[in-house]
């Protein structure tokens, strides 16, 4: 899957975008109809022991899918955005599968 990252005020990272581009394989390999993804990485300068926030955008036929998640490190929020994602995902090709 063709993936792009940003990131928001902070450093580029190799291994949180290798984490995120196995995650986004995945769900690449279950629903072939995505074309690419957009994966926003920013940290939330507050007190808040949360504030990692992780956005993510799927391109695909039709409207796109988004997710954003604000969690207590980047992984989790990756994660936590990819199981929104799916979720959206499985309700787009039950609808494709009807018509």
């Amino acid at each position: 899957m063709d993936a792009r990252f940003q990131y928001v005020k902070m450093d580029k990272s190799e291994d949180l975008e290798e984490f995120s581009q196995k995650k986004l394989d995945k769900l690449e390999d279950k629903y072939d109809f995505i074309i690419s993804a957009e994966v926003h990485f920013k940290k939330h300068e507050v007190e808040d022991p949360k504030g990692y926030i992780c956005n993510i955008n799927i391109s695909m036929p039709g409207p796109k899918i988004f997710a954003e998640s604000n969690e207590t490190s980047f992984e989790a929020a990756v994660v936590e955005s990819i199981k929104d994602i799916d979720r959206q995902l499985q309700k787009r090709k039950a609808k494709m599968s009807t018509h």
